[in-house]
């Protein structure tokens, strides 16, 4: 008769019992989905505050130089969710300075070997880390040709802030998760305060321009408290893909939406400004795609009312993003009713909040999203 192993047996469940206590202990120190990209949102109201009164003195003086070279046109130069806010970059350029604005297509430079002459411009190249090579190739060539040069990034001893002649830290700090959210404001603001100070042509803001920004970050934090994202991502868990739209100032946000949606949700997500919406892609809207329309309450939101109706005919499953509230809106993240260059600043808020739930409510980690990392190098 075979007699029992006592030992044998102690030793399988001791090793049962570690192994256990060791998966207990690494949950622990795991944190949940999201945590990253939650702590990062939620310090935007904090970074508002630190670039005004902490960055704004620097701002001024870089925006005083450009003033006085007097660059006949602006250039941005950018990638991924940068490219988003050098796009709004070049609204405010066209805008509010009357001077031309475009955004260089790096692989002019880096895969055509092309040396556009930029001698009478200002090159501003937008990125978070600054360590993507062909942005720095870009800025170079930049210089080469004559042109004042300026890097907005989030690292100061980054390559893209050493190659060009001036730089611009956003101040956003250590951002933990892959999905850029604090950064992204972070440079908007930081645009924001260089093209105004550009304007004035002493680098200060006007007066009415000071007095609404003082407000930014209690209004960032109010939109944060009040967002109602969480909820909208259970009733879109289980969408297939999404339409962003808006005009103007709000072209930026959709843009960024979209992004954030496909990179920590996997959802397919298109973004159009209202007016190409309805250059054809509004026929493949209907209820079952919803459409995140960002309108503000300035001539862009006011431009959006057509597109409005354009889906209400398509019976589309529309949620507006800001101020106005509108006939036959399926939901709404309201947002305060500030002007539309201050609104780009808040309205992207509670998109950022959707995107987090929603990836969490589809099982998705957003902090790491697969296959990504946090500074991409392009060539």
């Amino acid at each position: 008769m075979n007699q029992p192993q006592v030992g044998a047996t102690d030793e399988a469940g001791a090793v049962e019992t570690d192994t256990a206590e060791r998966d207990r202990h690494a949950s622990r120190e795991q944190p949940p989905a999201g945590a990253g990209m939650a702590a990062d949102i939620a310090e935007q109201p904090g970074v508002f505050t630190d670039v005004l009164d902490n960055g704004a003195t620097e701002i001024a003086r870089i925006a005083k130089i450009i003033a006085e070279r007097r660059p006949r046109s602006i250039v941005f130069t950018a990638r991924g969710t940068s490219d988003h806010a050098a796009l709004y970059g070049a609204y405010l350029t066209e805008i509010r300075l009357g001077l031309p604005a475009s955004l260089a297509s790096p692989s002019v430079v880096t895969v055509y070997d092309a040396r556009p002459d930029w001698s009478d411009s200002l090159v501003i190249a937008v990125s978070q880390s600054g360590g993507s090579p062909d942005l720095a190739q870009v800025v170079a060539a930049a210089r080469a040709s004559g042109a004042l040069t300026l890097a907005v990034t989030n690292n100061p001893a980054s390559r893209l802030a050493a190659e060009a002649e001036l730089h611009l830290d956003v101040r956003a700090g250590h951002e933990r998760a892959v999905a850029a959210t604090k950064t992204y404001t972070a440079e908007l603001l930081t645009l924001l305060l260089l093209i105004e100070g550009v304007r004035t042509g002493t680098g200060r803001l006007e007066t009415a321009e000071a007095a609404a920004l003082d407000k930014l970050p209690e209004l960032a934090q109010g939109v944060l408290d009040n967002a109602g994202a969480e909820e909208l991502a259970g009733r879109y868990r289980f969408a297939s893909r999404f339409v962003t739209t808006g005009r103007g100032y709000a072209y930026p946000t959709a843009r960024e939406t979209a992004l954030k949606l496909m990179e920590t949700s996997y959802l397919p997500s298109l973004a159009f400004s209202g007016a190409d919406l309805l250059h054809g892609p509004l026929a493949m809207t209907d209820p079952g795609v919803p459409v995140l329309a960002v309108v503000g309450s300035g001539p862009g939101g006011h431009a959006m009312w057509n597109v409005l109706s354009q889906l209400g005919k398509q019976r589309a499953d529309v949620v507006i993003v800001g101020a106005a509230d509108v006939p036959g809106q399926s939901a709404r993240l309201a947002t305060p009713a500030v002007d539309e260059r201050i609104a780009a600043l808040l309205d992207i808020l509670p998109l950022q909040q959707l995107a987090l739930h929603l990836a969490i409510e589809r099982g998705e980690n957003p902090d790491a999203p697969r296959g990504l990392k946090k500074v991409t190098e392009t060539v």
